[in-house]
C-alpha cells in the first residue's frame, strides 16, 4: 500500500544537525540524502521531493463561484510543511517505522496518511 509521509517543521529549524537513520548526527541536507538512499535502497521510494519555502505559496478558494488568491499558506501555524516521500509499504507499521526515521521527525512532525487506490 502506498502512504504519503508529509514533513512539517518550522522552517527556521531546518538547519540543524539531525540524526540519520543509522544515528549519526548531520546537518539536515546529509541526512536527508541519507534517509532518501536508505529508502531506494529498500525499493519503497515511490516518489518525494522538498518543497520552497512558505512565502512562495498561493491559495486558492472559491466561494460563491469566485475565485479568491491569496499569497501564503491556508491557516497560520508553528509548522510548515516543507515536503514529502511517497513510499510503497507492506503495512502501516512498516510506513509508521519508515516515517520515524524521517529526519524531520526530529524537530517537527511527520503525517502518515495512507493513499486513496481508485479502482
Amino acid at each position: 500500500m502506498r502512504y504519503l509521509c508529509l514533513i512539517y517543521a518550522d522552517e527556521k529549524q531546518q538547519v540543524q544537525n539531525v540524526p540519520a537513520p543509522d544515528g549519526t548526527p548531520r546537518p539536515m541536507n546529509d541526512a536527508y540524502a541519507a534517509y532518501t538512499k536508505m529508502v531506494i535502497d529498500r525499493g519503497v521510494l515511490r516518489g518525494g521531493d522538498a518543497l520552497q519555502p512558505v512565502a512562495t505559496a498561493t491559495s486558492i478558494r472559491v466561494r460563491g463561484g469566485e475565485r479568491i488568491v491569496s499569497d501564503g499558506p491556508f491557516a497560520e501555524t508553528k509548522e510548515q510543511l516543507g515536503g514529502f516521500y511517497l513510499l510503497d509499504c507492506k503495512d502501516l507499521d512498516e510506513a509508521i517505522d519508515l516515517a520515524g526515521q524521517i529526519p524531520g521527525a526530529a524537530i517537527g512532525t511527520i503525517e502518515v496518511r495512507p493513499i486513496f487506490e481508485f479502482n
